[in-house]
């Protein structure tokens, strides 16, 4: 090894281990959403309007300051519209699911989009599925079987349709995440700042007629739903997604796809801390392989390489 490679490994270890402890933070400041949407005395349509107009807002504004472009043409912002939709849903869907079942087991089961992504891809996409995503579908199954199986006949109606919520807002979440990698794959995108804030203003007009529908109340009626819908907007939608989105291209997937399990396991963890949710040894076993299952889902099978000695 001659020294400039010496000096490129050196170099590059410390901005590496600065991105994998940026995306933890950015996991662990998402993983608090479901803490904020608990502690909202509001209705979950408001609670998700909220979160998108001041994410929306605070994207937005940061984009004029830097001179980013809001618009494209017409088809593009349809997309995003598409996007906004979907993602509406999910929000619609996960915050009840998250009433029902708790912060923790809400958000475990809106991370297994990670299979419908993979499904998509199969059935439309053309893409070869491997050996890892049967053998963490098997180990997430055993996992959620664990966490809720078990007892299904001794739980209620509404924790039953919150389990139901929570895997629809996986679904919803894939159809987000589809549109917005359509979009951002354009050859003449807006930045990812761009796109999420322009994509969460339309989401706040959507979950605005909702709310209007159900006949909710957009008063936010005390300190602590003001302190909740604030963090939402600002931390879980501004802070932890940008931090995400830009370290996101200097690590390796598997890397990212592993740090990114600390959002669903933290949201277990401030659910039993905060809101004293019953867990015992093999509710923790059931998460760890939730999560195991998750993880070997999002690992890619890599191509050999013939390297020249």
């Amino acid at each position: 090894m001659n020294p400039s490679e010496t000096n490129q490994s050196v170099n590059t270890q410390p901005s590496s281990q600065k991105a994998i402890l940026t995306m933890l933070f950015a996991a662990l400041i998402i993983s608090s959403s479901s803490v904020w949407v608990k502690l909202a005395d509001m209705g979950p349509s408001v609670i998700g309007f909220y979160r998108m107009l001041i994410g929306g807002m605070v994207l937005l504004l940061l984009c004029l300051i830097q001179g980013r472009r809001l618009w494209y043409n017409l088809k593009y912002v349809a997309w995003l519209l598409l996007g906004a939709i979907f993602f509406a849903a999910d929000l619609w869907l996960w915050h009840r699911s998250i009433q029902y079942v708790g912060p923790g087991l809400a958000t475990v089961l809106g991370n297994v989009q990670v299979f419908f992504m993979t499904l998509f891809g199969y059935w439309f996409l053309s893409e070869k599925i491997s050996f890892k995503f049967f053998l963490g579908l098997s180990l997430t199954f055993c996992g959620l079987f664990l966490l809720v199986g078990l007892q299904w006949g001794e739980l209620s109606n509404d924790y039953k349709l919150g389990v139901f919520y929570g895997i629809a807002t996986a679904v919803a979440y894939t159809g987000f995440m589809l549109s917005l990698r359509h979009v951002q794959a354009q050859h003449h995108a807006l930045s990812p700042m761009a796109n999420l804030g322009v994509l969460s203003i339309m989401c706040a007009m959507i979950l605005s007629v909702v709310v209007w529908y159900e006949a909710e109340s957009f008063l936010i009626p005390d300190l602590m739903s003001w302190v909740s819908v604030l963090a939402l907007g600002v931390f879980c939608q501004v802070i932890g997604w940008v931090l995400i989105t830009k370290t996101m291209p200097s690590l390796p997937t598997s890397i990212v796809g592993l740090l990114l399990l600390l959002q669903p396991a933290m949201s277990m963890v401030w659910d039993v801390l905060f809101f004293s949710r019953p867990t015992g040894l093999r509710d923790v076993i059931g998460l760890c392989l939730v999560l195991c299952g998750i993880y070997l889902a999002t690992l890619k099978r890599r191509k050999s390489k013939t390297r020249n000695v």
